[in-house]
C-alpha cells in the first residue's frame, strides 16, 4: 500500500511518528511549514516541504533548503492553509491512504480548519483514505453506504457524529451497542464511545456524512 504522511507543526506531544507509520514500505513524507523540521528531528528526510514557513528561524529555513529537494514556498497571504497545501502535495504521490498528524493541538481555529479541509478533500478524493491522527485518536469521514471498520487493539472506543448534515438510517453491526436504521440529527452525541465485539464492524447509512473517531484512554 502506498501511504503519504503529512506532518504539521505540532505541538510535538500530538504528533505520531512511530512504528505504526514506519511499518508501511512506501511512505511519502510531506512537512507542512514547521512540520518539515519535526520530520528531520525524527531522522526522517521529507520528500517535500510546503507552506509559507513563517514559523521558522533562519537556521531552520537553511536546514530545509539543505536537505529537502522539493520545496514549495508560498506567500503568507493566501487562501489555503499550510496543511491543506501539504495534503494536496501528498495527493500528487497517488497514495491509497494519507495520515495527517500534528494538527489537533494548539489553536482550535486551526484544528477546525483542518477538520473541514479533510471533510472537503475526502469528498473530492473518495478513493483515498484520509485520517487525522494523534497519540490517542484517529479521525476520518465515512460516506453513505456500507463501511467496514477493522478492529484495532490500539483504539478501544469508536464514536460516530453527523457532520454538516443529518445522517439517515444508521445501522451498526459488530459493536457493543448495535443500532438499526436510526437517524443521527446534527448535534447528536448518542453514538459516542461504542466498542468492538467482532474483528470487523460495519456502519451502514443511506444519506449524509459521518465523522468517525477511534480513541483510547491515556
Amino acid at each position: 500500500m502506498t501511504v503519504a504522511v503529512v506532518v504539521a507543526g505540532g505541538p510535538k506531544e500530538e504528533i505520531v511518528l512511530n512504528d505504526f507509520l514506519f511499518a508501511h514500505e512506501e511512505v511519502f513524507y510531506v512537512g507542512a511549514d514547521h512540520g518539515a523540521i519535526v520530520l528531520m528531528e525524527a531522522g526522517i528526510k521529507p520528500h517535500a516541504a510546503v507552506g509559507d514557513f513563517d514559523s521558522l528561524t533562519q537556521e531552520e529555513w537553511h536546514q530545509i533548503g539543505q536537505y529537502v529537494e522539493d520545496i514549495e514556498d508560498f506567500q503568507a497571504e493566501k487562501n489555503e492553509t499550510d496543511t491543506e497545501l501539504a495534503i494536496l502535495k501528498a495527493l500528487e504521490s497517488s497514495p491509497e491512504r494519507i495520515y495527517i498528524t500534528g494538527v489537533t493541538g494548539g489553536r482550535l481555529d486551526h484544528y477546525e480548519s483542518n477538520l473541514h479541509t479533510l471533510y472537503r478533500l475526502q469528498k473530492e478524493y473518495p478513493h483515498v483514505e484520509m485520517y487525522i491522527i494523534n497519540k490517542l485518536n484517529c479521525l476520518s469521514f465515512l460516506n453513505a453506504g456500507m463501511n467496514e471498520i477493522r478492529n484495532d487493539s490500539f483504539y478501544k472506543y469508536l464514536s460516530f457524529y453527523p457532520f454538516g448534515e443529518n445522517v439517515e438510517n444508521m445501522t451498526l453491526r459488530g459493536v457493543k451497542y448495535e443500532t438499526t436504521d436510526l437517524d443521527m440529527p446534527v448535534g447528536s452525541g448518542r453514538f459516542t464511545s461504542n466498542e468492538f465485539v467482532e474483528e470487523v464492524a460495519t456502519a451502514t447509512f443511506s444519506k449524509g456524512t459521518c465523522l468517525m473517531i477511534r480513541s483510547k484512554d491515556e
